[in-house]
């Protein structure tokens, strides 16, 4: 969704009602964000210690983070990680692989994004990730078209399944889980659709990957989340391994647009939003992401630490 360059907090006067505060419940929940120097790129040097990077995790106050650098056949380091992540006690929310389109209509660039997934996870699976995840592609000629009507048509959502299928099918994955991020012009694109996915796959190797706000895609769903968000918990809460964290807001021009923001700067239902994630049964944890300096990450942190304090839900 499409970021704001700078969004004022909304005072609780301009906060359209939810549902009524969350009552207090104990409850943890893992929060995690982008680690300062994980992103070394490749061949520019050497690749960050995984000891360090937990530790610095720890001491963000986080118990989740992205996974480093490594490559699938650099056993070595991947075990290094693992147990980086274990003396820390910090899991691998995900391994990403965005910027994959498994709907291509290039036969020969499908086959080869569709072996790049089973990589990730198969990456996944080796260093103990909560899951890979990718979202399910588009059907436009390239990125600036993505949006497109066979997305969501039975076009979009058999390809989805043949492509989930396949990759799970292929890997056979003992631990981690494939998982294709909610959109809002893609399957899935809600609680329903995702349902309907899950069901189709039919695969134990495939699961949730949670992002609210990418399917916080009319009014009615952002001035109504904190109902939205407990609808998404009751359908496909006992599948969800990994979530994304941000917030919503809603543009004032005559045609809708809805944007994401750095968690306190608009009105998602964070109370709502904790307190479920705390009641999961696989303990899935959130990631904070898409914003631009680690000021805004930790300013964001301490808003979601202060929203779980206030009804009992430790991180």
């Amino acid at each position: 969704m499409k970021m704001l360059s700078a969004v004022p907090v909304l005072s609780a006067a301009a906060r359209p009602l939810q549902r009524g505060a969350a009552p207090a419940r104990k409850g943890s929940v893992r929060l995690g964000g982008p680690i300062p120097g994980a992103a070394a790129a490749a061949g520019s040097g050497p690749a960050p210690d995984p000891a360090e990077l937990a530790r610095t995790a720890r001491q963000l106050g986080y118990r989740a983070m992205l996974c480093p650098q490594v490559d699938l056949k650099d056993t070595e380091r991947i075990r290094a990680i693992e147990a980086a992540c274990k003396a820390e006690d910090v899991v691998i929310a995900e391994v990403g692989a965005f910027g994959f389109n498994m709907m291509a209509r290039d036969a020969d660039e499908r086959k080869r994004v569709l072996e790049t997934m089973c990589d990730r996870l198969a990456l996944a699976d080796e260093v103990g990730a909560r899951c890979a995840v990718n979202i399910a592609g588009f059907r436009g000629p390239d990125v600036r078209n993505r949006p497109h009507p066979e997305n969501l048509s039975k076009v979009g959502f058999d390809l989805t399944v043949e492509n989930v299928r396949h990759i799970v099918d292929t890997v056979k994955p003992k631990r981690a889980k494939f998982t294709v991020e909610c959109m809002p012009w893609i399957v899935p694109d809600g609680p329903d659709s995702y349902l309907d996915l899950i069901k189709a796959v039919n695969r134990p190797g495939f699961a949730v990957h949670f992002d609210p706000v990418n399917i916080i895609n009319s009014p009615r769903r952002h001035f109504e989340n904190g109902r939205f968000l407990e609808e998404c918990f009751a359908k496909i809460g006992r599948w969800i391994v990994s979530c994304h964290g941000k917030d919503t807001l809603i543009a004032g021009e005559s045609i809708t647009h809805i944007n994401e923001g750095r968690p306190g700067t608009g009105i998602l239902d964070w109370k709502i939003f904790l307190r479920g994630v705390a009641d999961l049964p696989l303990n899935p944890p959130i990631m904070m992401e898409h914003l631009r300096t680690q000021d805004e990450y930790l300013q964001a942190r301490d808003y979601i630490f202060a929203q779980g304090k206030e009804i009992g839900v430790t991180f």
